[in-house]
């Protein structure tokens, strides 16, 4: 679907008092603006979001955009606003229209500025979006990333605003290019869009049937970021665990991570999200069996009621979800296991949220993503009956995160004294600067913050990629505290990574982290062939 909206006066006034930043026509050759344009990618929503709009930022470098510096990235001051969103909460639509209100000032002061909306929002509210806020000049859906850098081109030409939401995947995302924001972690999808059909869920809607990628693809992909500094890397997925389902083999995804673990250089492998009712002891034992898989889990339970799992279309019960947790603790002893919950599904009794509190209380999960439930429309649950008076599932809701606050400091209280090696990140600690310590994530995904020895030297200070030990002197719920190194003779010890040098060389003015479609995140053909023992019949490759 494509649709042509005019843009309002005042803002078709504007542009013509744009100057040559917007009207100079672009370059012949590469179609990219003949004099360079900043841009900012703001992401609302899950993983899947962020890699989007990494591909997204990819594209408009490709088409000769620059990306805004941190200062005006944060002040919002850039030639092109994209914001990539998310349609899963209720909040989501005021998220965006907040964003917009605020930016319809800024494009008033800034002529010749353009926002664009993608993602799961605009793939549902198509043409509503310039409806609300006509000075929005591109919307794009899920389906058709790739049109973003000739919407925004189109939308100057035509003075008007662009909408094309496309009915089904036209491109791989994975085929496009990337700017990835870490060069020492990695997100590689395996599969877009979602077959199952959970009442309270309108992914599926949004992003359609699942289609998987090849094999080879993947694993290319994946030592491709490797090679480029990568250390850790994240396979994405709707449903992960129901890789294969396209070519007809129930243990492609097990297959899969014991390849991928495998790959030359990678020291971490985690994924996310996998389903319950798809979760078979096969990957248990890959994960267990592949020392780059990391000792850590997302497994949603969203309820710990059966009447209400059914009434979700979730085809499991609380039985066989514990039982799955068991059975990774036996295989995983340190693994450190997280969720998602939603309170208030319609009709849910007191004595259904009681099932929730005691499979959360037996779970022992290291931390929970809690939600409160909000009809979404064109859901199953959005027309049920015994939506739930709103102070009812607040309440049920406090109690559920008060449970969880008890777990989570339990469960990081028994982490004291553990040896952990910590992947330093950027922009994890938010209080570092303040409290002069460093922060990132242990092979189980638990947030840490780290002391730094007082009489370490500048030159020696580890960097992000980089890899520290130290023993944990603190747990509070969401993190732990690793002060060893203040200590004499406390636990530190750096090991500096091809990672650490990757963000070294990016803070030089290198760029390793962007790449076009010869390089990682294209899903290209590896140099030789690739096998998992998957069928090679089937689905066509795309």
């Amino acid at each position: 679907m494509s649709t042509t909206l005019p843009l309002p006066a005042l803002d078709r006034a504007e542009r013509v008092e744009t100057g040559t930043t917007t009207t100079d026509r672009p370059d012949e050759r590469t179609g990219a603006p003949s004099i360079a344009r900043t841009y900012v990618v703001k992401t609302l929503g899950c993983q899947m979001n962020v890699h989007d709009s990494e591909h997204m930022a990819g594209m408009l470098e490709q088409a000769g955009y620059v990306a805004a510096s941190p200062a005006d990235a944060a002040a919002e001051d850039a030639d092109v606003i994209v914001i990539n969103t998310c349609a899963v909460r209720e909040n989501a639509a005021d998220k965006l229209y907040g964003n917009l209100g605020r930016l319809a000032g800024t494009k008033r002061a800034r002529p010749g500025m353009q926002i664009a909306v993608g993602g799961c929002l605009a793939q549902k509210d198509r043409a509503g979006i310039v409806d609300r806020a006509p000075w929005v000049d591109v919307v794009f859906g899920t389906h058709n990333l790739d049109v973003l850098p000739v919407l925004l081109e189109r939308a100057r030409h035509n003075q008007r605003a662009e909408v094309e939401i496309a009915e089904s995947l036209q491109v791989f995302p994975s085929t496009l290019p990337t700017r990835r924001e870490s060069v020492y972690a990695g997100w590689v999808s395996i599969s877009v869009g979602c077959n199952n059909t959970c009442t309270f869920c309108i992914v599926p809607h949004l992003r359609g049937k699942e289609r998987d990628r090849r094999p080879g693809e993947i694993l290319a992909e994946v030592q491709a970021i490797v090679d480029q500094g990568a250390i850790e890397v994240t396979l994405l997925g709707q449903n992960v665990n129901s890789y294969g389902v396209e070519f007809g083999d129930r243990a492609a995804f097990a297959k899969l991570l014991r390849a991928a673990g495998a790959a030359d250089g990678l020291e971490r492998l985690r994924f996310t999200s996998p389903h319950p009712a798809a979760f078979t002891d096969d990957v248990i034992e890959a994960m267990a069996e592949t020392p780059t898989v990391m000792p850590q889990l997302h497994m949603p339970l969203q309820s710990g009621s059966d009447r209400v799992l059914r009434a979700m279309r979730r085809s499991y019960r609380s039985d066989r979800f514990l039982g799955i947790l068991d059975r990774v603790r036996a295989a995983m002893p340190d693994a450190a296991i997280t969720t998602d919950i939603i309170v208030g599904f319609p009709g849910e009794t007191e004595e259904d949220f009681a099932e929730t509190l005691r499979v959360v209380e037996a779970s022992r999960f290291s931390s929970a993503f809690t939600f409160q439930y909000s009809p979404r429309p064109g859901t199953p649950a959005a027309d049920l009956p015994d939506q739930l008076p709103k102070a009812v599932v607040q309440e049920r809701y406090e109690r559920l995160v008060a449970l969880q606050e008890r777990i989570s400091l339990e469960e990081n209280q028994a982490q004291v004294g553990r040896t952990v090696e910590v992947l330093l990140a950027e922009g994890e600690g938010r209080k570092d600067g303040a409290t002069q310590r460093l922060s990132g994530r242990a092979a189980d995904n638990r947030l840490v913050h780290l002391a730094l020895p007082p009489t370490l030297a500048d030159g020696d200070a580890p960097r992000p990629g980089d890899l520290v030990t130290v023993e944990v002197t603190h747990g509070a719920p969401h993190h732990l505290v690793a002060d060893s190194a203040l200590v004499p003779g406390g636990t530190f010890a750096v090991r500096r990574t091809r990672a650490g040098d990757a963000w070294d060389a990016r803070q030089g003015g290198g760029d390793e982290h962007a790449h076009g479609s010869d390089a990682c995140g294209t899903g290209a053909a590896p140099a030789g062939p690739v096998s998992l023992g998957l069928p090679t019949l089937g689905v066509p490759r795309r």
